[in-house]
């Protein structure tokens, strides 16, 4: 299995979907592949640092936590080669054709990206709707081979390799508090340990940026102990707004229509540590059932 996981910025991944991740490599260590795109270069998150060096200082801690996580880091880069700046509010050509080709690359059999808001009161984070919106308006084109070689040429144009479209799925996304849904949830509390650890590398944001922020109820800790027990907290108000039990936790996914639509025994055969949730069944079948 090949899975993707798409988000805007350093350090989004390990708040939605590391333990899954982790999951999945440890049932499958040989066969299991796991990547992680970042679209921004992160230079605009801090306070104090200027943006070169935060630029850095983040990509650096990215590539700890991937080292951590055992799982492959890729800074989305525009045709140009430079990377995306934050914030990308406006979704561009160059960001699509961007995302195509790394999609076509990977060629992932399961993609997760950030959610778009339904509810107009949600809140929202400008570079994950960004993403978001990328990613829908990319999906049916990854599988359309000349859709972007105006931005990427290639030799022969009669050549083309067939790519597999990936099933897409949202992951949780925090800024959008209260207006969260989900069809999958997964319990990692088992490897909640690597969490911690993997988030605890990214030291520019949770105990420099986040905390001046002051939207996340997140204060600077001093050790990795202290770290778990905050992210503990984080992950029991991620339960209390999905309508799950306290005390473990928990990533969440919806299924979407941008990709492939998977069948619900193929979901449930692919990911580890499901809750069963009848009335949660139900409805994930009777939207599966609309394609």
């Amino acid at each position: 299995m090949r899975v993707l996981c798409v988000h805007a910025h350093f350090d989004d991944f390990e708040f939605v979907a590391a333990g899954t991740f982790e999951l999945l490599r440890r049932r499958s260590p040989e066969g299991f592949r796991a990547r992680v795109l970042v679209c921004t270069d992160g230079r605009s998150g801090h306070h104090f640092r200027s943006r070169t060096e935060t630029a850095a200082v983040r990509l650096a801690e990215q590539q700890a936590s991937a080292a951590i996580g055992q799982y492959e880091f890729e800074l989305l880069r525009k045709p140009s080669g430079e990377p995306f700046e934050e914030a990308c509010r406006t979704l561009t050509t160059d960001l699509l054709a961007s995302l195509w080709k790394s999609i076509r690359e990977f060629e992932p059999d399961y993609l997760f990206c950030p959610p778009l808001p339904a509810d107009p009161l949600a809140g929202v984070h400008p570079d994950h709707i960004t993403v978001a919106e990328a990613i829908r308006r990319v999906a049916y084109m990854i599988n359309v081979p000349h859709a972007f070689l105006s931005e990427y040429p290639v030799p022969d144009e009669t050549q083309s390799r067939f790519v597999r479209t990936p099933v897409i799925l949202n992951t949780y996304d925090g800024y959008m508090a209260g207006s969260n849904a989900c069809d999958l949830v997964v319990d990692v509390d088992p490897v909640f340990d690597v969490i911690a650890a993997e988030s605890w590398c990214h030291q520019s944001q949770i105990n420099e940026w986040l905390p001046w922020v002051a939207r996340h109820h997140m204060e600077p800790t001093a050790t990795l102990a202290e770290w778990t027990g905050k992210l503990r907290q984080r992950f029991d108000r991620q339960a209390r707004e999905l309508g799950l039990p306290e005390g473990r936790a928990y990533e969440a996914f919806t299924v979407t229509a941008w990709g492939e639509v998977p069948t619900r025994a193929r979901l449930e055969a692919d990911f580890p540590n499901l809750i069963p949730d009848a009335a949660r069944s139900a409805r994930l079948d009777a939207r599966l059932a609309r394609h």
